[in-house]
């Protein structure tokens, strides 16, 4: 019992810090250069340093994605050794993406730095930067579903397994369905994003770590049952 209140609450911390550096902080520093195109490229340059300040952060989130799978993989692997390595798996390829779209994000200020030096007056770079602001976009997009994909099934096996109330665990996977309706999918179809619907899953997530970090895994005898 006191292995799982400790792997838990481990878990809960990492849940935490990488909801700050992989979901929060990035997209917070980042914003100079996802207002858009033309604007980012009158405003990426003069924020440089804070977009590669994201950038790090960003990467640092994506390899807490990574460890938060191999903190919760001793959990898993007691009821299912298949879901364990899945759910490994798909926050590896999660943190692949983040890497793509952290690439994304670099080029794009590359294009701002190079135009803000010809003093704004070669077309090129205006093709050059709509390129690569397309090319953020849907990175951000694909991003975005393996974000929801690694959320669902950590939630679906907290839910399952009843390692947090129910409770919790079903606002989790009603947050992420909601987030991926009004963000993901919006931004896939290439309509307006929904934003109020991606707003409940901040706190929940953060509820969840918190849970977690004051009380662990809950080990329910019911919850002894092979996953699959």
């Amino acid at each position: 019992m006191s292995s799982e209140i400790s792997d838990g609450r481990m878990v809960g911390i990492v849940l935490l810090l990488q909801m700050t550096c992989a979901l929060i902080v990035p997209f917070v520093l980042m914003d100079p250069i996802v207002r858009g195109y033309p604007a980012f490229l009158e405003t990426a340059a003069a924020s440089s340093g804070r977009i590669r300040v994201g950038v790090g952060v960003a990467f640092i989130g994506a390899a807490l994605t990574v460890y938060l799978s191999v903190r919760i993989l001793p959990v898993l692997r007691k009821y299912s050794l298949t879901v364990a390595v899945w759910f490994l798996a798909i926050c590896i390829v999660s943190a692949a993406l983040d890497a793509v779209h952290n690439a994304s994000v670099i080029s794009m200020l590359s294009v701002s730095e190079r135009f803000t030096t010809s003093g704004g007056g070669d077309p090129h770079y205006q093709a050059w930067g709509a390129a690569a602001g397309s090319m953020r976009r849907s990175a951000h997009v694909v991003q975005l579903v393996a974000i929801g994909t690694w959320m669902m099934s950590f939630y679906i096996s907290l839910w399952r397994l009843k390692l947090v109330p129910r409770i919790l665990s079903t606002l989790g996977i009603v947050g992420v369905i909601s987030q991926f309706t009004g963000v993901t999918a919006m931004m896939f179809l290439g309509l307006p994003s929904i934003t109020y619907l991606a707003m409940p899953l901040a706190p929940i997530h953060a509820a969840t770590g918190i849970w977690l970090i004051a009380k662990g895994f809950s080990m329910d005898s019911d919850s002894t049952t092979p996953y699959l």
